[in-house]
């Protein structure tokens, strides 16, 4: 049905009068559309690998045999787990340019603190921030990987005399490299619907600085009532995901590692 609204004017009330291909020629002449798509690719740019590279981090922190491993694995998980509205919320106060914890902070070390969520320029990093809060997610996925992992590797690693460097670019990383395809893909997916901070925390301000795609697509729908036009957003939605997975998938049979192959 989506599909078949994507060509008609739709305001939910009335009956869909068919329009054919307009609703999205005027998408692409849209700036808004334009301006949302550039927002959610510069959040998914940014967001994915840095979620990546810190998750494999702290798991990698996570799998040392430390006295209280299971407490530390504890925390760093839980935030994960708490609910997109009340995490939204505390952001708000840790970020608050006035009296937010990390100014505070910041101030104490003799750097001044940015706007953050108020100002254009600091709007997506501030949530991109916010975002590594909740890695810990994918980081129990990789910390299970590292655990899967035979220890006769590294036993044979250390008898060649390889450094602990060397022994995570070319044993770790490679064994991973399935678990980080997944958690690259569901990532990229989420990235691009990212919606839900965006509405509670600035509803596309400031300057329409963090006007995600999903966020657009919604006022289209249920603010403005052009459920056609939110409609043919959704469908290039799906074409852009479909097509940034597939070339994902494409690509991996030249750095994803499967054992035994």
């Amino acid at each position: 049905m989506s599909l078949f609204y994507s060509f008609t004017d739709y305001d939910i009330i009335q009956k869909p009068t068919w329009v054919g291909f307009k609703n999205f020629t005027e998408l692409m002449h849209d700036e808004l559309f334009w301006k949302s798509l550039y927002n959610t690719f510069y959040y998914t740019l940014f967001s994915c690998p840095l979620g990546v590279v810190v998750g494999v981090g702290i798991a990698l922190l996570l799998n040392l045999k430390v006295k209280g491993m299971a407490i530390y694995r504890t925390i760093f998980y839980l935030p994960s787990i708490v609910p997109f509205v009340a995490s939204s919320i505390l952001w708000l106060w840790l970020l608050d340019p006035q009296f937010g914890v990390i100014n505070a902070l910041l101030e104490n070390l003799g750097i001044p603190g940015p706007g953050w969520l108020v100002d254009p320029q600091w709007s997506k990093p501030a949530l991109i921030l916010m975002g590594l809060w909740g890695v810990g997610g994918p980081m129990i996925i990789y910390l299970a990987a590292l655990q899967d992992i035979p220890n006769d590797l590294y036993e044979s690693a250390d008898i060649d005399g390889a450094t602990w460097w060397q022994k995570i670019l070319f044993i770790t990383i490679p064994m991973l490299t399935p678990v980080i395809l997944f958690n690259l893909i569901m990532g990229l997916i989420g990235s691009f619907q990212y919606f839900t901070q965006a509405y509670i925390m600035t509803r596309g301000g400031p300057n329409d600085s963090t006007l995600f795609y999903a966020l657009y697509l919604y006022n289209n729908a249920f603010s403005y009532f052009h459920m056609g036009y939110a409609s043919a957003m959704a469908w290039i939605l799906f074409a852009i995901v479909m097509s940034v997975t597939l070339l994902i998938f494409k690509s991996s049979a030249r750095w994803v590692y499967y054992g035994g192959e």
